[in-house]
């Protein structure tokens, strides 16, 4: 039962710590004001009949705090880049030289940083969703296993080191709206 009990707790940690993941990887998606090669990930550009990801087509990166350079392996893909770009939404407007494209971050406004850290917030709190579900699935193993003979104090045992490691994991998660939330206001 120990070890039914262990694999129900690495499971949980896997799933919280992917969710973790997941949430950094959204959160860098959102652009406070500096250049951020991430902005890009989702934009995806058409490539010899084929929807390739902008980072298998060129080198993304940054250099200066205000600027994101595109440089396509091909000249014949910066008209394409452009319009995946574009076509992305972002509010990005691409401005090329014939050989790499490049955005200019425009400063945020106060309005604008308010609503990006609304949706930060909004982004955080459908993780801890997902890690309360978690918990509570986790649980409700350990109350099937109570069923089939698992010792009460062992289930309570488990119980306990789930929502230790729910805790934690809550923690993480309002560390990193704080820095986020932090970023964002920051002028």
């Amino acid at each position: 039962m120990q070890d039914e009990i262990q694999l129900v707790l690495d499971d949980a940690k896997e799933q919280m710590n992917k969710a973790c993941e997941h949430l950094d990887y959204e959160l860098g998606k959102i652009r406070a004001g500096k250049a951020n090669p991430h902005i890009l990930d989702d934009v995806k550009v058409e490539y010899f009949g084929a929807v390739t990801p902008l980072s298998q087509v060129a080198n993304v990166n940054t250099p200066d705090p205000r600027t994101i350079a595109v440089r396509p392996w091909e000249k014949s893909l910066i008209g394409p880049i452009e319009k995946a770009i574009m076509a992305a939404n972002l509010g990005l407007n691409p401005d090329n030289n014939g050989e790499i494209i490049r955005i200019i971050i425009p400063p945020l406004t106060e309005e604008r940083r308010k609503d990006l850290a609304k949706q930060a917030k909004k982004i955080c709190e459908d993780a801890r969703v997902v890690i309360r579900n978690v918990r509570r699935d986790a649980n409700e193993e350990f109350k099937k296993m109570k069923k089939d003979g698992l010792a009460e104090d062992m289930a309570k045992d488990a119980e306990a080191e789930t929502q230790k490691l729910h805790d934690s994991v809550m923690k993480r998660i309002d560390d990193m709206y704080a820095a986020k939330e932090k970023d964002i206001l920051t002028i």
